[in-house]
């Protein structure tokens, strides 16, 4: 059986979300905690999105697979679905930056990664010395200077669409970097800390960072609003286009489409994507 994992954590102590030998990660975490649990020897997990070290999650998506009677056998003498038992015992095994809101059994074709129809991430930035809250410093970037808005949304609406943002991403060998940016745009909340809220089909490699870079670079005036868009057309990465700090960024949500359509997005998404007409 598979099962639907909805998690969240704090992504201050972690060096990202993927396994890597000797360093403290999301999914060694988890997949240690679930090993322990279940007890068997290993419980690998598929994500949504892979974060980077430092970025944090509320909305993180995770599948895995297991023997029913393994899941069975997990719950004890609980009384009620396992799901519910798995559940309360995993967050009791779990340290606290880590922490599963719920377990459900997966419908049929559902895929955390392949299955999705977009990520949405959200980039805070307190841009004044009134906004600074030391309480939020591990995930809220304070910026030197006011930013205007209205020059950011400016910028970033001339990205959205399907294109290649190559110029914005770490290039990894034989990955597209052709995605669906389906939203860029800037509000401020209840305290007057600007968000940027980031939604596509997928993101490549340090390519919300360093869009969100590219309009704090507008935002306090150092280029025009066009400069963006100058740089996504020219396909290659510009010096001038900082890859912000990773604390400000959290995964917010992820979509996936009704349950009789999963399948089909598992197909699409597999395709290696061009840009239309390119």
């Amino acid at each position: 059986m598979r099962l639907r994992l909805d998690l969240g954590y704090d992504g201050t102590d972690f060096h990202g979300w993927a396994v890597q030998p000797s360093l403290r990660t999301v999914q060694g975490t988890l997949e240690a905690a679930l090993a322990q649990l279940l007890r068997v020897e290993a419980v690998p997990v598929t994500c949504a999105g892979r974060t980077d070290t430092g970025v944090h999650a509320r909305g993180q998506v995770v599948h895995l697979d297991l023997e029913p009677e393994v899941l069975a056998t997990s719950a004890g003498r609980s009384t009620g679905p396992p799901t519910a038992a798995l559940l309360r015992r995993l967050n009791g095994i779990l340290p606290a930056d880590v922490r599963v809101h719920a377990v459900t059994e997966a419908p049929s074709g559902f895929d955390a990664r392949f299955a999705a129809v977009w990520r949405r991430y959200a980039y805070r930035v307190a841009d004044g010395p009134d906004l600074v809250d030391p309480l939020q410093r591990h995930s809220v970037l304070a910026w030197r200077q006011r930013l205007d808005l209205g020059a950011m949304n400016e910028a970033s609406a001339a990205l959205v669409g399907e294109r290649d943002f190559a110029a914005y991403c770490k290039k990894r060998d034989g990955a597209t970097t052709v995605r669906r940016l389906l939203e860029l745009s800037w509000t401020r909340d209840e305290r007057g800390v600007a968000v940027g809220h980031v939604r596509a089909d997928a993101f490549c490699h340090h390519m919300v960072r360093a869009l969100v870079g590219a309009m704090l670079t507008v935002g306090e005036g150092r280029r025009p609003p066009g400069w963006p868009a100058e740089v996504l057309g020219r396909g290659v990465r510009d010096p001038a286009v900082t890859v912000v700090h990773p604390h400000g960024l959290t995964l917010e949500e992820v979509g996936y489409p009704p349950d009789d359509e999963l399948a089909r997005r598992v197909e699409e998404t597999r395709r290696v994507r061009v840009v239309p007409g390119g």
